[in-house]
């Protein structure tokens, strides 16, 4: 198992570019995974500085649909011409997140693809709806389920036709989940149903097998300290190898998962790695 990150919100890598969003390649057990692909095409620069060749990709998984996570699929699509694109069937909804003013923002955070865009991708695109198996130790876990007291810490809302809008159940994120020898490895995008309940669901999907390395987006810039405090603490009695805070983590989350974690917590950026 390797990966690295071709897109987050910061770097440190050499010549590698930010942007709000994330993006990770995969190697494992003879496969190539990308998970998400960033809020452009600048992920695909990124990945040639890296030295890694997008063309031999065999999977893509998209967590979720938001623009962060999706806008480079268009540019995945030039460089490689059969990599099925996973994604929730229930991801394709027009959403808008509110203003500290209570309007509406004037750009959806859901996914921005031209509908030409779309209509060329649309014969590799394989809507999932529950659990999804690459193979038997490679799963997508279809909508996460909700758990009592981890509630989102932002309301995303949807666009009904008749121009109402109706909070997004955020039923269309799903997380990665790959078995190896030493646990489980858990890739989340943005947790927004929260970290707990998608750490709790992955172990679920396999019988209750240890999580060795959680990579995620927690959602928790937003979070009260309560609730990040809550949630490092139920991190830190997984007992696990490493955790790499991601995306939407934020500062304050990922200074406190450091703070408790120590050495097993490892701040990613673009361009950073694991296992090369």
């Amino acid at each position: 198992m390797r990966f690295r990150f071709l897109m987050e919100n910061k770097t440190d890598g050499p010549g590698c570019i930010a942007e709000h969003g994330l993006s990770i390649y995969i190697e494992t057990q003879g496969r190539r995974i990308l998970f998400d692909t960033g809020a452009s095409g600048l992920f695909v620069q990124n990945a040639e500085k890296l030295g890694v060749d997008l063309g031999r990709v065999d999977d893509v998984v998209i967590s979720h649909g938001h623009y962060d996570h999706t806008g480079g699929v268009p540019a995945f699509c030039d460089c490689n011409k059969t990599a099925p694109i996973y994604i929730h069937k229930n991801a394709f909804h027009e959403t808008y997140g509110l203003e500290q003013n209570g309007e509406w923002e004037k750009e959806p955070c859901s996914i921005r693809w031209t509908q030409e865009q779309r209509q060329a991708m649309e014969p590799r695109i394989v809507r999932t709806d529950g659990v999804t198996r690459i193979s038997d130790t490679i799963v997508i876990s279809g909508t996460i389920p909700k758990m009592e007291g981890y509630e989102p810490t932002e309301t995303f809302f949807r666009k009904l036709e008749d121009g109402r809008y109706e909070a997004d159940p955020m039923d269309h994120e799903q997380i990665l989940i790959i078995r190896e020898e030493e646990g489980l490895y858990v890739f989340s995008g943005c947790s927004h149903r929260g970290v707990v309940p998608a750490i709790r669901y992955a172990r679920e999907l396999f019988g209750g097998e240890r999580i060795a390395v959680l990579v995620a987006g927690m959602h928790l810039y937003n979070a009260e300290k309560a609730l990040r405090k809550k949630v490092i603490g139920q991190i830190l009695s997984e007992d696990m190898d490493l955790v790499m805070p991601v995306h939407c983590t934020g500062i304050e989350g990922i200074c406190e998962l450091k703070a408790a974690l120590g050495e097993k917590c490892v701040a990613a950026a673009a361009g950073s790695g694991y296992g090369y």
